[in-house]
């Protein structure tokens, strides 16, 4: 069973087979159980009605009588006190009536034959054609006494319909096992076309699109498939994106610390070029070294959340802090913060990395902002959810740069942004300890009037 199509196949003819034997076993457990008592009472009573119609006809021809009732579907065997016996109507298969069962019913007693017929496991007596298998009733008649054993002739009874049935049922399986076949082939093609497609995406090739009309399990697979192929794509070109920015970033630094480095071993330059070279390797150190910590951080990020340490804080103590911190910073640009920080909002999280986001938010709000421009931050708790904003009168961001904003690595207008030191990982940062941390955060901004990031966490 190699495929599916044949695990299908093979599955379905098995439950076919079983299903057929559970059928048969309960239709047989029903006949015993309910059908063959009626039968047996059944048969009785026309037996019955027989010999009181001989009884009442002393004049009759009991031959041509039992012909004619042989005649419509029932075979007879009589049998007289003398032992002398006669069959009606179609052969019985075995005639294995005992002589204490013949004295019985000669004595005036009725023989239940069918409703005492061996039960084993394939016997439906009802179709057993044994002389056993009927039922006796004692008569008299000129001066005779009889034993008139009865059953009907299955077979002339239901010769036709068996050969309908039996046709039938053939006509059903055939017919069965060709649409079967039809229908696994239109199970199965989807399934096909997916491997195709999963065999081209493993090479590379993310420009598969599969074309189903369906609104099955199957179709909604094969939707599923091509948005997964989609994604898969934009995941890939981010990947080469991500290598080349990267490899920028670092190459970068590295080539200004080893040609500053070969212009130190000149000894014809003078102390300030010196002093001035070695602040240049200095800070592209340092910029190294961010970069790297970023990085170590953002792949911690990604692999689990464990590494977050939640416990309760005040979040408006843990802000005002920030402001100190930068209070300088923004000094040196001549940019005014203000900010409204309640003092009894606490919030459960982890306070080392949303210090990170509250960092980058306002560094970022510092970098880009204009000479003279303001920052304001605000904290505001609404139901369960407290609100984090800061608003800047800085460069601001189209509506293309809005959308990416948060790409690692990716930063704004190159001519506006790439004079400013950064390394386009803090907003990733950002955004990945936001969702960790089961909240979102907005950005509103503007080209040239300033931007509005807003971080929504939940209290508990």
């Amino acid at each position: 069973m190699r495929t599916l199509y044949v695990k299908f196949t093979v599955i379905t003819l098995t439950i076919f087979i079983v299903s057929s034997f559970l059928a048969f076993f309960i239709a047989n457990a029903y006949y015993q159980k309910s059908l063959k008592p009626y039968n047996d009472e059944k048969i009785t009573n026309f037996a019955l009605s027989i010999t009181e119609f001989i009884e009442e006809h002393p004049d009759l021809n009991l031959s041509s009588y039992l012909d004619t009732i042989a005649s419509i579907g029932y075979q007879i065997y009589l049998i007289d006190e003398s032992g002398e016996d006669t069959f009606f109507g179609a052969p019985f298969r075995k005639v294995n009536l005992e002589e204490a069962t013949k004295e019985y019913v000669l004595d005036g007693n009725i023989y239940h034959g069918i409703i005492n017929f061996p039960s084993e496991l394939f016997v439906t007596g009802f179709f057993a054609n044994e002389l056993k298998n009927s039922i006796g009733a004692p008569f008299n008649h000129d001066d005779t006494t009889y034993g008139l054993f009865l059953r009907p002739d299955i077979k002339l009874l239901f010769n036709e319909a068996r050969f309908l049935l039996a046709w039938t049922l053939l006509f059903t399986v055939v017919l069965s096992i060709v649409l079967f076949a039809f229908s696994m082939v239109y199970l199965v093609k989807p399934i096909s076309k997916l491997t195709q497609a999963t065999k081209l995406l493993a090479e590379g090739d993310y420009h598969v699109e599969i074309a189903s009309g369906r609104k099955d399990e199957l179709g909604e697979l094969s939707r599923s498939f091509s948005r997964m192929a989609n994604q898969l794509e934009k995941m890939e070109d981010f990947r080469k994106e991500f290598i080349s920015n990267i490899s920028h970033d670092i190459q970068s630094p590295l080539s200004n610390i080893k040609g500053y480095t070969n212009l130190l071993e000149n000894d014809s330059i003078s102390k300030e070029e010196k002093e001035q070279y070695l602040g240049i390797i200095q800070n592209e150190t340092h910029r190294l070294s961010s970069l790297t910590k970023q990085l170590l951080l953002l792949a911690s990020l990604d692999r689990t959340d464990d590494m977050m340490d939640k416990k309760p804080f005040n979040i408006g103590e843990q802000l005002k802090e920030l402001v100190r911190n930068h209070q300088w910073q923004a000094g040196e640009k001549g940019i005014m913060m203000s900010y409204v920080l309640p003092d009894d909002i606490e919030i459960i999280g982890d306070p080392s990395l949303l210090n990170t986001v509250w960092d980058n938010l306002l560094m970022n709000a510092i970098k880009y902002n204009k000479p003279n421009g303001t920052v304001e931050i605000s904290v505001e708790k609404k139901g369960n959810s407290v609100f984090v904003t800061f608003k800047d009168t800085g460069i601001g961001l189209s509506e293309k740069e809005v959308e990416r904003i948060f790409e690692r690595f990716y930063r704004a207008d190159t001519a506006r942004s790439r004079t400013i030191e950064g390394t386009g990982l803090g907003l990733s940062i950002a955004w990945t300890i936001i969702k960790l941390h089961g909240g979102q955060i907005n950005v509103q901004s503007k080209e040239n009037e300033g931007s509005t990031f807003t971080v929504e966490l939940p209290v508990g």
